[in-house]
């Protein structure tokens, strides 16, 4: 992949000339925000620097992994302390969000940062140019993990010079975000996978820890919505509500739900696919399509959100956008049906 040299010698000198960096990623984190985010914090401590990885929010169970006996803030849980971090840091770099907004309730202590450099790092649509002073956004890419991947080879031409829970959080990350290679994948994913392999990346450990640790819970639940909640559209969508009672029923902890809204794409007549997730005051909405279906188009017109062609997400409000939670099937229905209505969404 090539990067302007403008740019990549801006970055060389910003890892020389300072010493104190944070690195945040977005609330509610996948497997790409932490993978790259832990990534990242090594290869800055291996180069003698000064890094914390800020996460505004809990990481998942299913997640944990990666941060086991990693040194981070929980800003939600020690919100003093993130925003101290950030007041001391003199770098900024933030990772797999478009723009501060994605780290919620971090967003205005993120943009009064006084950080000499804030750096983005990203591969989602519509970066916000203007918060940052060095900028690497690309969307024609698996993940953030990848983006960083190549722009650390630039940096260090080998996959075999960065150190080994670098190379473990780009994978995992990747990983994740491509589905294990099912979307969003390109000639340059596999040739990471291939270097990475290569350097010594346990790819056996990490499809364990993703795919074969779940809870007892978790499994009997995803029976119970395939069978009894999901509903198949004759316009060829597919959708599933996890509303609190589900959730509370089967104990069900954050992150637990992650991938299920790819199942429905297993069946041939399903162009689309959606899955819902009730909180406090609004429905976390993920959208997942076939090509020829634009997911980020229908979380940008009827979901508050956006992403990218295959995989988006968004939020439903109540009562802005529909009056009560159970107005959320009426809801979903209608909208998706006028979408998949118009050959111009194709």
């Amino acid at each position: 992949m090539l990067f302007e040299e403008k740019r990549i010698s801006k970055l060389r000198e910003i890892l020389s000339d300072y010493s104190k960096f944070a690195v945040v990623v977005h609330s509610h984190p996948d497997g790409d925000a932490l993978g790259s985010g832990i990534a990242m914090t090594h290869y800055l401590s291996g180069k003698g620097k000064s890094a914390i990885l800020i996460i505004p929010d809990s990481v998942p169970e299913t997640l944990a992994f990666l941060t086991e006996g990693e040194a981070f803030v929980d800003a939600a849980k020690f919100p003093a302390k993130a925003t101290a971090c950030l007041k001391e840091c003199d770098v900024l770099f933030a990772l797999d969000m478009n723009g501060f907004h994605r780290a919620d309730k971090l967003e205005q202590v993120l943009t009064d940062c006084t950080a000499r450099h804030k750096v983005l790092i990203d591969h989602h649509l519509n970066p916000e140019l203007s918060s940052f002073d060095l900028v690497f956004s690309e969307i024609q890419i698996s993940s953030a993990c990848e983006l960083l991947f190549w722009l650390l080879m630039e940096l260090e031409g080998s996959a075999e010079a960065l150190p080994e829970k670098t190379r473990y959080g780009l994978m995992t990350g990747m990983t994740t975000d491509t589905n294990n290679f099912a979307n969003s994948v390109y000639p340059s994913t596999f040739e990471m996978a291939t270097m990475l392999l290569a350097a010594g990346v346990d790819r056996d450990d990490i499809i364990a820890n993703l795919y074969q640790e779940y809870r007892e819970n978790r499994v009997r639940a995803l029976a119970a919505l395939l069978k009894d909640n999901l509903k198949i559209l004759p316009c060829g969508a597919a959708y599933m509500v996890a509303t609190n009672a589900f959730l509370q029923a089967y104990e069900l902890n954050q992150g637990e739900t992650e991938g299920l809204v790819n199942i429905p794409l297993e069946i041939k007549e399903v162009k689309i696919s959606l899955f819902l997730k009730q909180e406090k005051d609004h429905f976390r909405v993920s959208i997942r399509s076939k090509r020829g279906w634009s997911a980020n188009v229908l979380a940008k017109k009827y979901f508050n959100g956006g992403g990218h062609e295959l995989a988006a997400g968004g939020k439903l409000y109540y009562p802005q956008d529909i009056p009560l939670p159970e107005d959320v099937y009426n809801y979903i229905q209608t909208s998706v049906a006028q979408f998949l209505q118009k050959d111009t969404q194709r």
